[in-house]
């Protein structure tokens, strides 16, 4: 069950870093190197992910 609580949160911020990188595309300017960050912590959460579900 504590397994499952985990991978759920994970999901949880996968998907909010999801819409931050969506948003900060859609501005006019977007900032590169905030995208460079976001980018880089959802590609972490992803592994997370694929870990547990291993």
């Amino acid at each position: 069950m504590q397994m499952n609580q985990h991978l759920t949160a994970l999901q949880f911020r996968h998907s909010g870093l999801e819409k931050k990188i969506a948003n900060e595309n859609k501005r006019p300017l977007p900032d590169y190197l905030i995208l460079k960050q976001l980018k880089k912590k959802r590609l972490y959460l992803k592994e997370e992910m694929k870990l547990h579900l291993a």
